[in-house]
Parts: C-alpha cells; sequence; structure tokens
C-alpha cells in the first residue's frame, strides 16, 4: 500500500515538474515547416499577375450625371446619377461600356488608370445589345493609349477569365472564375431578349457594368453587362456579350452612331408572325419580296390576302441549319452575321421543303 501510494506520488510530481517548465518558459520543438508552394500555382498566380499589370491601364470608371432644372429659378444644373466601368476601344479615345450605364445620362466622365478625369460625351448606343460608346473630349490622352487586345476563337466551359472593374465604387478591383455557360439570354430594357450571353462565376458586382471579361492571356473575350442576384451582390452568376458581338456592334457605333443589324431583304410583320406562331404554325411568314431582288430571283413567295384571307407563301424554319420558330429566333440568327455573308435559308411552303442562299444586305 505504501509502495502503490509512493509510485502515485512520483508520477504526480513529474506532471507538475513539466507543467512548471512550460509555463516557466522552457524551449519547445519549432513548427514543422509549410509546404513549398505547388510550382503549377506559382505560374498560374504570376499568369495572373500579368495579365492584370497589361490590362488595368486600359480600363477606365465611368460617372454620370443628369440635368436637372430647378422650379424656382428655372436654373439648370447637373446632378449625379451612376457610376460603371469600361475600356479604351482605339487610339483616338473611343471607350466601351454597357448602354445602362449612360443610360438617361446627360453628361459623363471617364477616370483614367493614371488618375485623370475627362469629359467625355456619348457617341452612339445599342440598346438590344446593352453596348454603348463613349468619346474623351480633349486632347489630354495618355501616349500610347492602352487597349485590350481582341481575343479569337470561341470561348470553352470551363475555361479561365478574369473581370475588371469599379464594383461598389472600388476602383480596378480584379475578380477570377471561368466560363460557366455560353449562349446564355436575360431580359434586358423595354421588353428586349440580350441574347448569346457568357455566363461566368467570376464576381461581378453593381459597378462592374461595362468592364472587360479577359480570358487567361489578357485578351478581351466580353463586355460585363449583368448579375443574377435575389440580394443585389454577386452570388456567383454574372454575364457578359461575347467578344464576336462587340467587335461587330462598336464599329458601326463609332462610325453612325447607331447600330442595324443585316437583313434578308425580305419583309416581315411582328404583329401577323406572332399571331400565326399562336395559331400552332412555327416558322416566320414571308410578308414582302422586293421585284428584282435576289430573293425574287431564288422564287421566294410572299403570304397574300385573298377572299378574305390570309394566304401563306413560303415560311423561314431554318437559316445556316439552325431551326427558327420566331420571327424574334430569326432576327436573332442574322444578327450574329455580318452584312455580305451569304446564308442558307430553309423554307416550306405547302408541305413542300426546299433551301436558298441569299446575301445579308446592309439594314436601314
Amino acid at each position: 500500500m505504501r509502495a502503490s501510494l509512493a509510485g502515485a506520488i512520483l508520477v504526480l510530481m513529474l506532471i507538475a515538474a513539466f507543467f512548471a517548465g512550460r509555463f516557466a518558459g522552457s524551449p519547445e520543438p519549432p513548427p514543422a515547416p509549410l509546404p513549398p508552394a505547388s510550382a503549377a500555382l506559382e505560374t498560374a498566380e504570376q499568369r495572373t499577375i500579368a495579365v492584370f499589370k497589361s490590362a488595368r491601364d486600359s480600363v477606365v470608371a465611368i460617372t454620370t450625371s443628369a440635368r436637372t432644372v430647378d422650379p424656382f429659378t428655372r436654373r439648370t444644373g447637373e446632378a449625379p446619377l451612376g457610376s460603371g466601368s469600361g475600356f479604351l476601344w482605339d487610339a483616338t479615345g473611343h471607350v466601351v461600356t454597357n448602354d445602362h450605364v449612360i443610360q438617361r445620362a446627360s453628361g459623363a466622365t471617364v477616370q483614367l488608370a493614371d488618375g485623370r478625369s475627362l469629359a467625355a460625351r456619348v457617341v452612339g448606343r445599342a440598346p438590344g445589345h446593352d453596348l454603348a460608346v463613349l468619346r474623351i473630349e480633349g486632347r489630354a490622352l495618355p501616349a500610347p493609349l492602352p487597349r485590350p487586345e481582341i481575343g479569337e476563337g470561341a470561348l470553352e466551359v470551363g475555361q479561365s477569365v478574369l473581370a475588371i472593374g469599379n464594383p461598389f465604387g472600388l476602383d480596378w478591383t480584379l475578380t477570377t472564375g471561368i466560363v460557366s455557360a455560353l449562349e446564355r439570354d436575360l431580359p434586358g430594357e423595354a421588353g428586349r431578349t440580350i441574347r448569346g450571353l457568357i455566363q461566368t462565376d467570376a464576381a461581378i458586382n453593381p459597378g462592374n457594368s461595362g468592364g472587360p471579361l479577359l480570358d487567361a492571356r489578357g485578351r478581351l473575350v466580353g463586355v460585363n453587362t449583368a448579375i443574377f442576384s435575389p440580394s443585389g451582390a454577386s452570388a456567383g452568376i454574372g454575364f457578359a456579350v461575347p467578344v464576336s458581338t462587340v467587335a461587330r456592334v462598336v464599329p458601326q457605333l463609332i462610325e453612325t452612331g447607331r447600330y442595324t443589324p443585316p437583313t434578308l431583304g425580305l419583309g416581315f410583320d411582328a404583329r401577323l408572325n406572332a399571331a400565326v406562331n399562336r395559331q400552332g404554325l412555327s416558322g416566320v411568314v414571308v410578308f414582302e419580296v422586293a421585284r428584282g431582288s435576289e430573293a425574287a430571283r431564288a422564287g421566294i413567295e410572299p403570304a397574300r390576302l385573298g377572299r378574305g384571307r390570309l394566304l401563306p407563301g413560303d415560311v423561314i424554319v431554318g437559316i445556316g441549319g439552325t431551326p427558327v420558330s420566331t420571327l424574334e429566333d430569326l432576327l436573332a440568327e442574322i444578327d450574329r452575321r455580318r452584312v455580305g455573308e451569304t446564308v442558307v435559308v430553309t423554307l416550306e411552303n405547302d408541305g413542300d421543303r426546299r433551301e436558298v442562299e441569299l446575301t445579308l444586305q446592309a439594314g436601314r
């Protein structure tokens, strides 16, 4: 009994001695070193940093204002309206942004990456694609003017992308992610549907609108335009206008101030086509074929009125191998193409199907 009691006391003394030494500052073994970083991760980080440094100076912050009139003095002034992002397009000071950034604005200021704030005016708008072009006024532009390289080739789901902009006014913010999906459609202003958008999980928030979406090499692949978010902040679902649309629309905005898609040289009636579709007919009824036109030479037959009812002629059911069910489908497919491009148009008439080739013309 005494031996076991002595043993227990000895164990307690050893434990007490251990803790006494521990709290008295006795040295402990150093922590194990962190494992070395992956060489691949370091390379990816270096690439991201290089892309940001290369593209940063081409991105601008945009603030807009609206003209106000004092109801008592009738004096006019300017009140802050909103903010967004954009990027430099060419050496003459054109800036690409979203149409909704400058909508209802009477004035705009562009802040460059070097801190300068310069007045800008609206050159052109394309609400159907949520794109707009400003031009910096004056001659105080940096030389050479930094611009992003235009990307080429088809995007792939899973491809890395980077977004630069001014979310919530936090200027020149970089976020990264991947291409989550392609060919997304979103409702736009005035009931328009914006088609063919890129979906990305790169964080996009209010203020990012109009900023560039870049690939891993720093090439422009889209213009950030919208988010899907019940809370109003990024939920990992952002959308961008693809660069193929930007490259088609922006030069026309710069040249003419508006964007007009090409046409087939045929006439359609939106109201009557919608009524026909509601009756169960899929496709687009042709209502007008100009005399002497390519379409007339191809034998396209328009619908006509006879005996108090509509006698259908040719119905367009496909273009370029893509089926079309409504006039909106047809116009969206035409809008993806350029003036002078030849397209194969699939027609149906009284159960017979045939194909003709037509050259897209400049719209009016």
